[in-house]
């Protein structure tokens, strides 16, 4: 066993019997490399990444590749999860260098931890037009060792292009660039089938909640006409009817490899669920239509059943692979579901779902939804039976494996989820309850938050969990989840601030020293921290109200430019965009308030302060508080009808 089985993290313990003599991240691996004058060898991945078990099965595991890592390099092992702060700053290095990125991300440091050569996957063997990770290692080794001066040169350039502040502007809130941000983004959009561009699809689950938000206020955005509307409910239905969605046991898988949400990448991360999870039930709100509500509670009760431990934290991911193949775990034969389900019920349900004797991927069938709506509706519940017994019987087959690690702004984000499900559909509050618990233990006296293990909070993490603390308090209105949320954002104003640019640095000014400090302002597969922590302080209102708005204008520049990766953000600035007004509650406008949020689509809604018979309410555009009744429907008509 090498260094890594020491450590928490179930990534790296998968490499902890490798020959390569891995370090976790850390000082001791650097004065190492120091001391000896070797360079290092940086592999950053994380447990559900199957190309990252394919480069350990072919060259980590390899006795003669692990000897010249040996002697040549200090290899440190990164769990990108863990450490997203040293993952961000050596991507951009990736980025930079070769024009793409991708994990497992292979690059090599200087001592002092300056990139000079980045990659990806590495082949055993050269092909197509790859190097092999034998040729790569060696020839590096020796340039390392004959061409000094070049090495430096290049770990200089890369560390000053890393450390370059760019030219900051200051944007204002216009509704007019948010429409055209919108318009923008659905030039992309793929009439066929839901969501942008081709193959491969990631599930755009941000940027479709601001173009719900700009379709609910005025549809603007008409593209060969389509309206926003369109655009939004189509792709949340095409997506959820794909085999990129576990039709059996509910949940998303990570990315579709094709461009018909058909063939997915069957790795499955809390990150995507909680985001879409909070998307479905919100287009329930906006349409009522039960298709997304079903949705929103079958990803939330996969995630209670096989992603939640029982202190009511949440597991980070489940893996790709089972028995080593990606993906053995999900797929069906068409003789299988026959003899599961009933010849008859069976030869409906291959019908409904694209079950055939050639399969529809690599021999055998990924479960998804054909035909029409009113075809699966005529058979509701010959399909709850034989998803019921489909999934009895997966359950008996090797599990792929489940990442346990427990991140703090994960499982915020989760919260969140729960907590906006809690309050539209009157279900999780003991889910809710349970979680934001298990979070406040996280927090120490003195406001500090723990990341996982022994690694302390980074902006992501106190942006996600006092986000999740906020909703959770509206959700179940216990006092102790909003002081939290507000000593969390107290803590986030304090330590993680860029006086001279706005925004919020990834990590507090007592962090340890990088190479240099990153600030991600971009929503890629996880919200940024950045924009999170706007949510936050627009929720809390009053004297974070000025923080909120500081944040987004400082983003606004460039989330126009590219608004494909902004697409939380942009949400917020259509929130400031519509005059966020305080309005007081009290009595019987509480609960009616609350009953009206639950079952009405107000993206801009946020009870923030207050307790029990006393609650201020942040509301945006024509919303306003009436007359006080005990009746929702009268309360939901006031509140429709005002102008």
């Amino acid at each position: 066993m090498n260094r890594l089985g020491n450590e928490t993290s179930p990534y790296l313990l998968q490499h902890a019997h490798n020959p390569v003599d891995w370090y976790p991240w850390g000082e001791e691996a650097f004065a190492k490399a120091r001391g000896e004058d070797k360079p290092v060898f940086l592999s950053i991945g994380y447990s559900a990444c199957h190309w990252c078990h394919v480069m350990e099965r072919e060259s980590f595991e390899d006795p003669a590749i692990a000897a010249i890592l040996n002697e040549h390099f200090v290899s440190i092992k990164v769990d990108r999860e863990e450490r997203p702060d040293v993952d961000s700053i050596y991507m951009q290095a990736v980025q930079m260098m070769t024009g793409h990125g991708g994990w497992p991300m292979s690059t090599f440091l200087t001592p002092d931890g300056r990139p000079f050569y980045a990659g990806t996957y590495f082949p055993p063997e050269s092909r197509h037009g790859m190097p092999s990770f034998r040729q790569v290692i060696l020839q590096l080794a020796e340039a390392y060792r004959s061409r000094r001066g070049d090495v430096e040169s290049a770990g200089n350039e890369v560390r000053a292009a890393l450390s370059a502040t760019p030219e900051t502007q200051r944007g204002s809130v216009d509704r007019a660039a948010l429409d055209r941000a919108a318009s923008r983004i659905v030039q992309g959009y793929d009439r066929v089938n839901g969501g942008f561009g081709g193959a491969p699809k990631f599930p755009p689950s941000m940027t479709l909640d601001f173009l719900m938000q700009v379709a609910w206020r005025d549809d603007a955005g008409r593209i060969a006409g389509a309206t926003l509307r369109d655009v939004v409910l189509n792709t949340l239905t095409k997506m959820a009817n794909g085999g990129m969605y576990d039709q059996v046991g509910g949940g998303f898988h990570r990315y579709s490899t094709d461009a018909e949400w058909l063939v997915p990448h069957f790795e499955k991360m809390l990150y995507d669920n909680a985001l879409l999870a909070r998307l479905y039930t919100r287009a329930w709100q906006w349409t009522h239509d039960p298709f997304f509500a079903r949705i929103a509670n079958e990803i939330l009760s996969f995630v209670a059943r096989e992603m939640t431990s029982p202190e009511g934290a949440f597991y980070s991911t489940l893996d790709a692979d089972s028995e080593g193949e990606e993906g053995k775990f999900y797929v069906w034969s068409r003789a299988e579901v026959l003899s599961i389900v009933g010849e008859e019920d069976g030869k409906v349900f291959c019908e409904l779902f694209d079950v055939t004797e050639r399969g529809n991927w690599e021999g055998k069938n990924i479960l998804h939804v054909v035909g029409d709506a009113s075809a699966f509706d005529a058979h509701r519940e010959l399909v709850l039976r034989a998803k019921c017994k489909l999934y009895g019987v997966r359950s008996q087959r090797v599990w792929p494996g489940r990442d346990d690690k427990v991140l703090a702004g994960w499982n915020g984000w989760m919260l969140a989820a729960f907590a906006e499900a809690c309050i539209a559909f009157d279900r999780y509050a003991d889910v809710v309850k349970k979680n934001a618990d298990f979070l406040l233990t996280r927090i120490d006296a003195n406001g500090r938050l723990t990341r996982h293990a022994k690694i302390n909070g980074l902006l992501e993490d106190y942006a996600g969990v006092a986000w999740g603390l906020t909703l959770a308090y509206e959700a179940v209105h216990d006092q102790r989840y909003l002081d939290a949320a507000r000593t969390l954002a107290d803590q986030i104003l304090a330590r993680f601030g860029d006086e001279a640019n706005g925004g919020f640095f990834d990590t507090p000014i007592d962090h340890e020293q990088l190479i240099t400090r990153p600030k991600d302002l971009f929503d890629n597969a996880t919200p940024g921290g950045n924009s999170v922590a706007a949510e936050v302080f627009l929720r809390l209102g009053d004297k974070y109200a000025e923080a909120a708005k500081r944040t987004v204008e400082s983003m606004l520049p460039i989330a126009e430019r590219y608004p494909s990766g902004f697409g939380f953000l942009l949400g917020h600035a259509e929130w400031l965009a519509g005059s966020p007004k305080a309005i007081h509650l009290s009595g019987s406008d509480v609960a009616a308030f609350r009953k009206v949020i639950g079952e009405t689509y107000l993206p801009h809604r946020t009870i923030a302060y207050g307790d029990g018979e006393e609650a201020t309410a942040y509301v945006c555009e024509n919303f306003v508080c009436l007359a006080p009744t005990d009746d929702p429907e009268r309360f939901r008509e006031q509140l429709g009808d005002a102008e």
